[in-house]
């Protein structure tokens, strides 16, 4: 029963942004759809909506797009992002590697509002050659990448920890690298690849130079993320220094930075995130999560299986963290061995689930920025990741051959 109130509840979002609405009034259908089906008291479900509206989680999000926004300002205001993709355009004379590495790069930023930059980059290398549909893809799939295994981000280092040492950061960055190469692949060959190669650019005379302007064109970007691997400094607060020194070393007047002031402030993107982590507040309170386990149990499948459904449709239902807090302990209670091949398939299955719901902010981010629909960028992702899932499980397969 549970399952199929949730099935109502993501329904009533689809057909709400199938009647071309905006995702906040989605959002805002499905929480209400949410505390009707779970029968959410009023109590309950207006505690759920404060701990959303002024909880720190929700302000620092909204505190980080919009210090991001500003920077990208900036950014633009020097021409940087141009210098920077220009740059990497010389380098490797590849529009291919600019649309993919670029937002794989600017992802090692655990910020939801650099999809924006990332968007911004690949836009202006692909240009008309992909559909906007594909271009919106393409930003948001590079981009997430570094998610799928870098223990920065905070679901995998969440789940990590909750191994109790049966997995280590580094056993598990190490056992990704296939899958995470199996992730660019795909990319390229379902969109990467009809991206006409040539930048029409000259090719690279100094490399050392082009290397250099790149360096200049994003160090702002390099700094915050820098301060946040090196000095594990919150992303808000690198980003503020970042804008600091960006206005001294840039020279900026308080002329040229009043405008960004008010145009940092992308209403469309600010209400809709908003929205979002309301309902997730909604959504927790349901404990609709914490059942998935004995659902998923009596069906006859193959415990691995189970395992994995779990991780994906309790990431669609509450997202990565809150799955990893769940599930993590229940799954390493029940095995006995295949630690390592069993956490790399659930935190694969956790990657892939990302990429379709909206509940992961980002998303919206880059279907807002690309103006399209939220279904249309899920339509782009769902044949790439259905792959990636088959890859995933042979993987899983391969590795648990080697476990004694």
């Amino acid at each position: 029963m549970a399952i199929i109130k949730l099935l109502v509840v993501f329904a009533v979002m689809v057909i709400v942004l199938k009647l071309k609405k905006p995702l906040f009034l989605a959002i805002i259908g499905a929480t209400i759809a949410t505390a009707l089906l779970f029968g959410i008291g009023l109590g309950p479900f207006f505690s759920a909506l404060y701990q959303g509206a002024t909880g720190w989680g929700t302000l620092s999000i909204l505190l980080v797009f919009y210090l991001i926004a500003f920077l990208q300002r900036m950014l633009e205001k020097r021409g940087s992002l141009n210098l920077a993709q220009q740059s990497l355009n010389r380098l490797f004379n590849s529009r291919r590697i600019t649309a993919s590495l670029a937002p794989f790069l600017l992802g090692l930023l655990p910020s939801a509002s650099v999809v924006i930059l990332c968007g911004e980059i690949v836009e202006n290398t692909v240009g008309k050659d992909l559909a906007t549909e594909e271009k919106a893809f393409v930003t948001s799939f590079y981009r997430h990448i570094p998610e799928s295994f870098l223990p920065t981000f905070s679901s995998v280092v969440i789940a990590i920890n909750l191994t109790q040492g049966a997995v280590t950061a580094g056993s598990f960055i190490l056992g990704m690298v296939p899958m995470v190469i199996v992730l660019a692949l795909l990319g390229y060959v379902f969109y990467l690849r009809r991206i006409p190669k040539e930048t029409l650019l000259p090719p690279s005379t100094n490399k050392w130079r082009d290397f250099l302007n790149l360096c200049i064109g994003c160090w702002p970007i390099a700094l915050i993320i820098a301060l946040i691997l090196t000095f594990d400094v919150p992303v808000y607060l690198a980003a503020a220094i970042s804008i600091l020194l960006f206005i001294l070393i840039g020279r900026f007047s308080l002329g040229e930075l009043k405008p960004f002031m008010k145009s940092a402030i992308e209403s469309n993107l600010l209400i809709s995130t908003f929205f979002i982590m309301l309902f997730k507040e909604v959504l927790g309170a349901t404990g609709v999560i914490a059942t998935l386990p004995a659902l998923f149990a009596k069906l006859p499948l193959p415990e691995f299986l189970i395992f994995a459904l779990i991780f994906f449709f309790g990431t669609v239902v509450s997202g990565s963290q809150a799955i990893a807090v769940i599930g993590i302990p229940l799954v390493f209670m029940s095995i006995t061995s295949g630690h390592l091949p069993m956490f790399i398939l659930l935190m694969g299955m956790t990657f892939a689930a990302n990429q379709i719901t909206p509940t992961h902010v980002c998303l919206p981010i880059a279907a807002e920025y690309f103006h399209i629909s939220f279904d249309a960028l899920v339509k782009q992702s769902i044949p790439v990741l259905t792959v990636f899932c088959a890859a995933l499980f042979g993987y899983y397969f391969l590795l648990m051959l080697f476990v004694h």
